[in-house]
């Protein structure tokens, strides 16, 4: 369930701790006309980045080339929490960080294993998180809607929304 408070009180240490439970999500390149597609991410709350590991004969590395603005978006399993983060994208060289973040999992979508040539390594340094969290109680949206419903000028009250930036340049 998400804690709505966390949200408004310390949104960005929420959004690693729900990116550390979530293991997947939709990643896009900002202004491509390929759809989002579904990515395993990678964090690394210290440098506040993710990363990504994928093949090079993909239309998503196709569409990053030497970099781009990328648009990673995140639902938890109680659907009551979403964030769309963004930032630059671009293929690193980083051997070493490749090295630590290979696992066998990683290692089923690649014949050559490790070494293989179509290995890529993506990182993307976060810019700006847009937050969504709402309550996970049944009680409380039934009785916001019915509120609604009988109010006309009332809006139900379930959630919150924020952004969180983190200081680099667009």
């Amino acid at each position: 369930m998400a804690d709505v408070d966390k949200t408004n009180e310390n949104p960005r240490e929420q959004l690693f701790d729900r990116l550390d439970d979530v293991r997947a999500g939709m990643l896009g390149v900002q202004g491509s006309s390929s759809h989002m597609q579904p990515m395993s991410h990678f964090v690394d709350r210290e440098k506040e980045t993710l990363w990504f590991i994928t093949a090079r004969d993909t239309d998503l590395v196709d569409e990053i080339g030497q970099g781009g603005t990328a648009h990673f978006c995140v639902m938890d399993k109680g659907q009551d929490y979403y964030a769309c983060l963004s930032g630059k994208i671009t293929q690193s060289q980083d051997e070493a960080k490749l090295d630590e973040l290979w696992n066998t999992f990683v290692a089923a979508w690649f014949e050559g294993g490790r070494e293989d040539s179509n290995v890529v390594l993506l990182e993307m340094p976060l810019k700006e998180a847009a937050i969504w969290s709402s309550t996970g109680s049944r009680l409380v949206l039934g009785m916001e809607m019915a509120r609604a419903a009988m109010q006309s000028d009332h809006k139900p009250d379930v959630g919150t929304h924020t952004v969180v930036n983190f200081g680099r340049p667009a």
